[in-house]
């Protein structure tokens, strides 16, 4: 039994704020029905995006429905609400909240109460500041950016199709991914299987039309699968005629052309930035003690340092690696160790509520699987290394068993059988974008949106 009534807050409905209330509400399920406890989620969306199915997504593999989890069904105890909290003052266990209502209210931030802090904003596109960047770029990390850049890359082939002018025609069939990680490549690699398929319905359009170019900083792409696995993927790229540009930089994208750091230059229409993610600037309105890098310092229990009745844990969190042999090391911020620290946060936060000694958060590495388009990837996985098809399935089996809920595993499961016996889907429904452009146009008004206005380059 907990010693007295306790008020939870969650700030964030990712990995770590979904799967820290859903251990929360089972723990504590005889306090809530008594109403010793109650739980509060605050997030900006009613869903929890399942991140590693968003390249899937954009290929058509999967439907956009199927790569989020609804939190007010999974999380049936918990007080879910849609908003963002925009300041933590835990000094006097109040945050400032904003929800959907309140603009329509004409008021300002509503102060809510806590008795324990779970902070769990997650991280947010790291844009650097390259000249146009923020103009032309299109980013990866949402089930909306990953459905619009589907749309996107088949407005381009129809654009190539139509169009009579030469160098309109190889800007939109350009495509710039800027980022080697996991995002960045997977998304190249399904989007350009998608695009490859879908260019034998255009009666003008090869894939060998195509420029695919991924540009990564550093010497090596998917640093999570080991350098060998690195090297395979570099090569299976650049077979599939896809330009692999490493220790190479974005220096400028203005005028819709990328230039790089090598000289090269690429008229484009699509330039996709998936170059790293930065924590979530509500860190920077808390009172809570933060690392130089901006992330909140915690201890291996998943406390924040120095600070009582607050936690966290995922990408805005520094928890240290008490399994690595260099000390000083910390947990790496990816989802494999999301879904982890949830679960032993969720259990600390009830045996501190109980008074029970808390528990250290260590991993066993399991291993890592990449997708690069359909029957194509790359794993390592209990130290074996896998390639081509059984890595491809590997990485299905995986995150299979990885997403939240047996109704979402099914519905996923089926879409993949169906995927199988049937051809891909090639439809662009890039007007979903701007739903009421056309009702306004046919009742005399202006579209609220051209194509000349769109960064992007869609129609």
């Amino acid at each position: 039994m907990v010693k007295e009534r306790a008020r939870i807050l969650v700030v964030g409905g990712g990995y770590v704020g979904m799967y820290t209330a859903l251990r929360l509400q089972r723990k504590l399920k005889a306090e809530l029905r008594r109403g010793d406890a109650e739980i509060t989620v605050v997030t900006p969306d009613p869903y929890m995006t399942y991140q590693p199915f968003l390249p899937e997504a954009a290929a058509g593999s999967i439907s956009p429905r199927h790569v989020v989890v609804p939190l007010r069904r999974v999380l049936d105890h918990c007080h879910v609400v849609v908003g963002e909290v925009t300041a933590v003052d835990h000094a006097t266990r109040t945050a400032a909240v904003t929800t959907l209502a309140t603009a329509e209210e004409g008021g300002s931030s509503e102060l809510v109460g806590y008795d324990e802090l779970v902070l769990a904003p997650g991280s947010v596109s790291r844009a650097l500041p390259i000249p146009g960047l923020a103009e032309h770029g299109i980013g990866f990390k949402t089930v909306e950016e990953a459905i619009g850049l589907r749309n996107h890359v088949i407005e381009q082939m129809d654009i190539a199709s139509s169009t009579r002018d030469p160098a309109l025609r190889d800007a939109a069939l350009t495509f710039v991914f800027v980022g080697g990680g996991y995002a960045g490549v997977e998304a190249l690699g399904e989007l350009e299987d998608m695009a490859r398929y879908t260019a034998r319905y255009y009666h003008n359009l090869r894939p060998e039309d195509m420029k695919w170019i991924l540009v990564e900083a550093t010497d090596r792409i998917l640093p999570e699968v080991g350098a060998e696995m690195g090297r395979y993927t570099v090569t299976q790229l650049r077979r599939r005629n896809i330009q692999v540009l490493l220790g190479t930089r974005l220096e400028s994208c203005t005028g819709r052309v990328a230039v790089l750091s090598d000289g090269q230059r690429f008229p484009t229409r699509t330039l996709v930035w998936t170059a790293g993610v930065k924590p979530h600037p509500l860190l920077d309105a808390t009172d809570l003690p933060r690392t130089a890098r901006g992330r909140l310092r915690c201890t291996a229990r998943l406390t924040v340092d120095g600070t009582e009745h607050a936690w966290a844990a995922g990408d805005a969190a520094a928890v240290p690696d008490v399994t690595a042999a260099e000390p000083g090391a910390e947990t790496a911020p990816n989802a494999q160790h999301a879904l982890r620290q949830a679960k032993v946060l969720g259990d600390n936060i009830v045996r501190s509520l109980r008074g029970e000694p808390l528990r250290t958060y260590s991993h066993a590495y399991v291993g890592s699987v990449a997708s690069l388009g359909l029957h194509k990837g790359v794993a390592q996985v209990y130290g074996r290394r896998l390639k081509g098809y059984p890595a491809w399935f590997m990485h299905r089996l995986y995150h299979l068993s990885r997403v939240p809920t047996f109704n979402r595993k099914a519905r996923v499961l089926a879409e993949w059988t169906l995927a199988g016996l049937f051809k891909r889907e090639i439809v662009s429904l890039g007007s979903l974008e701007h739903p009421r452009a056309e009702f306004e146009l046919a009742a005399g008004g202006k579209p609220p949106h051209s194509p000349s206005d769109d960064p992007k380059g869609s129609s």
